[in-house]
C-alpha cells in the first residue's frame, strides 16, 4: 500500500472544459497529461515526484477510459526506455522518476532517444531534489540535457504555468522531434492552487493503435551511419525548430519591462522565480504578486537558451543579475557567450554575488539582489529586512541564541517499531560473537540509517539496488572473513538481481549479502514490489526473493520471516559468516514495514474501539527497580521510544531507562536484552480497550494479589520514610 491515497482526489481527473480545477501540483500534472492526449505513462518512484506515480494508480480507471496505457517501470531504464514507443509513432508518452539519480540510471535510454528523435511527443518529467533537504547527492538534471540535447523545463512554481508547461512539452517535443525534460522541484510538486480545466482528450492513436500497426524507420535506429546525421539534424535541424517555437509561443516571460529601473535587469530559473519575488517583496522592489519594478526574464525554459530573447532583454542596460541556483554555472557561462559574441557592454553578474552552489534560500537571494541593486540603483531597493544585518548584530535572525557547542546533532534514524532495527542489532550482536569487524557496503533505502549511532555499519554507498557491487572488488580468498553488502527488497528488484547478486556468482564473490525485505519499497512511499505479500489487482506480486537468486545461482541462501527474533537472526548470521561454501551468501530478513503496517492496522483498531469491541494494544515497559542504568539497551537498539529518566531509587544517581508513549509495541527492546543477556528489567503490559466483563475481574483479582504481595514491603518503606524525617 501506497503511503497516502488519493482515490478521492482523482475524481477532479474527471472535470471537463470550464471547471476550475484545484489541488496539489502532483494531481494538476496527471490532468495536463490526459488534457494533452497522452497514450502511454510509465516512471519509477522517489521524492519528490513518488505522488505522481500513486496518484496514476489510483486513476486506473479513467485511464481505462481513455485507453490511456499506465505501468509502474522496473527502474528508471525501464522507463526511459518505454519512450521508444514514440520514436515510429505519433503516439505521445510521458515518464517520470527522482532527478538526478533517476536520471543516471535512465541515461543510456535517454541518450538513444534523443540521438534518434521522435515523432510523438515525448516527456520526461523529473522531480528535482537539489537543496537542503534532499536526499541524495548534489547535482543538477540541465547537465543530462545538454550532454544529450533534450530541452529542459523549469516553470514557475505556479499550477497554472506547470499545466501550460505539460502541454506545451509535448508540443515543443513534437515540432523539434526532440524529447523534452520538465523539471519538478520539491515545491512545485506540492504547492497547492487552482486552474482552469479542459476535457481530457483520448489520444488519438492509442497503443492498441500501434500494436496492430507496426511501423519501423531505418534512419531513427542510432546506428552508423545513421548516428552521425543524428547530431547535424540536432543542430540544424531540431535547435533551430525549438527555438522558433519557444519564442512563437512565449514560453519565456519578461515581467516589470515599464518599470522605473529598465537600465538593469535580472534573468532568473522558472522554477527560483518565487524565492526571488519573495526577495524583492522584501527589498521593497516588488509586492506579493509579482508586480516588481525591475525588468525580469523569466526563463522557463532553460535549455535551448533563446540568444535573441537574451540580446533583446539585455539591449540598453548597464548590468543584468542571474539567479541560477546550483552549480556548475552553466546558464551563466552561456549567457556570457551569448552576449560577448554579439559585442554587448552589458555587465553580466551572477555567483559572484550569490553563493555558488546550494539551495538558493530566501536568505540567499535577498542578500544578492541588494548587494546587486546596492551598485547599480539603490533607490530601487528601499526595504532593509533584517536578514541583512551582519550575524554579529543581536537583531540578526542568524545571530547565535546558544554556543554552537551545546547544540546536539540529529542525524535520521530508523522509524519507532522499524523492523531493520532489530536487523542491524543482530549483526552487530554477531560480530561481537564472532570477534570479528566486517566491512559492510551500504544501499539506498531506510536500511542505510544504520550507519549512523548507535549501529554504526556501513563505509559507502554506490547507488539504488548497488550495495552487492559495492563490495565486489573487496573479495578475497585469502582473508580471514568476509565482506557484508545490504540491499533493500526495492532496490533488489530495481536493478540489485543482476548487477549485485548475478555478479557474486559469475565471479564467485564470497560476500555475505543481507537483502531488506519489508514488503514494499518502502523508503519511495509504501509502493508494492515483484516480492510483496498484499494482493495487487494490477500487478503481480507474491515472488520470493529467495527464489529469485537461487534462480541465477546462489546455493546458500536463507529466508527469516521475522526480524523481530534477533536471537535466530544473530545466529544466522554468524552462520553465514563463518560457513565455507563457496559463493555468495544470502539473507532475506522480512518483516513488514511498521509506517505501512500502522497505516492499515490504526483505522481498523479506531473504529472497533469506537463500535465498543474489546481493543488490545501490547505496551512495553522498563521496571524502574531492577535496571541498573548501563543504557546497553539504547546503545543496541536506538528505539527512538527508548528514553531515560531520574531513577526512584534515591540511593541509585543514574538515570534508568524507560519506554515512552511513542511505543508500538514491536518488542525490539526485550528482545535485544535478551539476545545479547543484558538485563531482565523489561516488561510487556497489554492495554485493553473496552474490556469485558472477564477483563474486569481479572484485573481486579490480579491487582488485589499485587497489592497483598507488596503490603508488607510498601509499610517497611513508609516506617523507614518516618524514621529518617524524625
Amino acid at each position: 500500500m501506497a503511503e497516502r491515497s488519493f482515490a478521492h482526489e482523482v475524481k477532479k481527473l474527471r472535470m471537463g472544459e470550464g471547471s476550475r480545477f484545484s489541488g496539489e501540483g502532483i494531481l494538476a500534472v496527471t490532468k495536463a497529461l490526459l488534457q494533452s492526449g497522452v497514450a502511454y505513462v510509465g516512471g519509477y518512484q522517489g521524492a519528490p515526484i513518488s505522488h505522481l506515480m500513486d496518484v496514476l494508480g489510483d486513476a486506473h480507471e479513467i485511464l481505462d477510459e481513455l485507453d490511456v496505457y499506465f505501468e509502474n517501470s522496473a527502474s528508471e531504464a525501464t522507463a526511459a526506455a518505454m519512450l521508444a514507443a514514440s520514436v515510429n509513432y505519433p503516439l505521445r508518452g510521458a515518464i517520470t522518476f527522482k532527478s538526478t539519480v533517476g536520471t543516471n540510471v535512465a541515461s543510456d535510454a535517454l541518450a538513444n532517444l534523443a540521438s534518434g528523435g521522435v515523432r510523438g511527443g515525448a516527456l520526461i518529467i523529473v522531480g528535482e531534489d537539489y537543496g537542503e533537504g534532499s536526499s541524495i547527492m548534489q547535482e543538477r538534471s540541465h547537465a543530462f540535457a545538454m550532454k544529450s540535447q533534450m530541452w529542459l523545463l523549469d516553470p514557475r512554481p505556479n499550477i497554472e504555468a506547470i499545466v501550460n508547461a505539460v502541454e506545451a512539452g509535448f508540443e515543443l517535443s513534437e515540432a523539434s522531434n526532440t524529447p523534452v525534460m520538465l523539471q519538478l522541484r520539491l515545491r512545485s510538486c506540492h504547492l497547492y492552487g487552482s486552474f482552469t480545466a479542459k476535457d481530457n482528450v483520448r489520444p488519438p492513436m492509442t497503443v492498441k493503435d500501434a500494436v496492430e500497426n507496426p511501423s519501423r524507420q531505418l534512419d531513427r535506429i542510432v546506428l552508423p551511419p545513421a548516428s552521425f546525421l543524428h547530431e547535424k539534424e540536432k543542430l540544424e535541424d531540431r535547435w533551430p525548430a525549438a527555438v522558433d517555437y519557444i519564442r512563437s509561443r512565449g514560453l519565456n516571460e519578461v515581467l516589470g519591462a515599464d518599470g522605473p529601473n529598465d537600465d538593469i535587469g535580472i534573468i532568473v530559473q522558472g522554477g527560483v522565480y518565487n524565492t526571488l519575488n519573495r526577495a524583492m517583496e522584501l527589498l521593497g522592489c516588488s509586492d506579493a504578486f509579482g508586480n516588481t519594478q525591475v525588468p525580469t526574464y523569466v526563463m522557463n525554459v532553460t535549455y535551448p537558451v533563446v540568444d535573441s530573447e537574451i540580446l533583446e532583454f539585455c539591449e540598453g542596460k548597464r548590468a543584468v543579475l542571474l539567479v541560477e541556483e546550483g552549480q556548475p554555472d552553466y546558464i551563466e557561462q552561456n549567457l556570457n557567450a551569448i552576449l560577448r559574441r554579439a559585442g554587448s557592454s552589458v555587465a553580466l553578474h551572477g555567483k559572484d554575488l550569490l553563493p555558488v552552489g546550494g539551495e538558493y534560500t530566501a536568505a540567499a537571494v535577498t542578500k544578492g539582489v541588494h548587494a546587486f541593486l546596492s551598485k547599480y540603483a539603490p533607490g530601487a531597493a528601499p526595504g532593509s529586512p533584517t536578514l541583512l544585518l551582519p550575524q554579529s548584530d543581536p537583531a540578526s535572525p542568524f545571530a547565535p541564541r546558544v554556543d554552537a557547542s551545546v547544540v546536539r546533532t540529529r542525524p535520521p534514524g530508523l522509524c519507532t517499531g522499524c523492523p531493520e532495527r532489530p536487523i542491524f542489532s543482530a549483526l552487530k550482536l554477531a560480530e561481537k560473537e564472532t570477534g570479528k569487524k566486517h566491512h559492510v557496503s551500504a544501499d539506498i533505502g531506510c536500511h542505510l540509517f544504520a550507519i549512523n549511532e548507535p549501529f554504526n555499519l556501513g563505509a559507502t554507498t554506490m547507488g539504488y539496488g548497488l550495495g552487492s557491487a559495492g563490495a565486489a572488488a573487496l573479495n578475497s580468498k585469502d582473508a580471514d572473513r568476509r565482506t557484508v553488502a545490504v540491499m533493500g527488497d526495492g532496490g533488489f528488484w530495481h536493478n540489485g538481481l543482476t548487477s549485485g547478486v548475478g555478479n557474486a556468482v559469475f565471479n564467485q564473490s564470497d560476500q555475505l549479502l543481507l537483502v531488506v525485505d519489508n514488503a514494499y519499497s518502502a523508503a519511495t512511499g509504501g509502493q508494492d514490489v515483484l516480492s510483496s505479500k498484499a494482493d495487487n489487482v494490477l500487478r503481480s506480486t507474491k515472488h520470493p526473493i529467495e527464489k529469485a537468486v537461487r534462480g541465477v545461482g546462489v546455493t546458500w541462501a536463507r529466508t527469516v520471516s521475522d526480524t523481530y527474533q534477533i536471537g535466530r537472526l544473530r545466529d544466522l548470521f554468524v552462520k553465514a559468516l563463518t560457513t565455507r561454501t563457496e559463493g555468495p551468501k544470502v539473507v532475506v530478513a522480512q518483516s513488514e514495514c511498521m509506517l505501512n503496517k500502522q497505516r492499515r492496522e490504526k483505522p481498523v483498531r479506531a473504529k472497533a474501539m469506537k463500535e465498543g469491541k474489546r481493543v488490545v494494544k501490547e505496551r512495553f515497559g522498563v521496571d524502574a527497580d531492577t535496571c541498573t542504568g548501563d543504557h546497553a539497551c539504547i546503545r543496541v537498539s536506538g528505539c527512538p521510544s527508548l528514553s531515560i529518566k531520574t531513577n526512584p531509587d534515591p540511593m541509585r544517581t543514574d538515570p534508568v531507562a524507560t519506554v515512552l508513549d511513542s511505543c508500538v509495541g514491536c518488542g525490539v527492546c526485550g528482545a535485544n536484552a535478551h539476545a545479547a543477556s543484558l538485563c531482565p528489567s523489561f516488561y510487556r503490559s497489554d492495554l485493553v480497550y473496552n474490556p469485558t466483563r472477564r477483563d474486569k475481574v481479572l484485573a481486579a483479582l490480579r491487582g488485589g494479589w499485587i497489592g497483598l504481595l507488596s503490603g508488607g514491603v510498601e509499610r517497611r518503606a513508609a516506617r523507614y520514610e518516618v524514621l529518617e524525617v524524625n
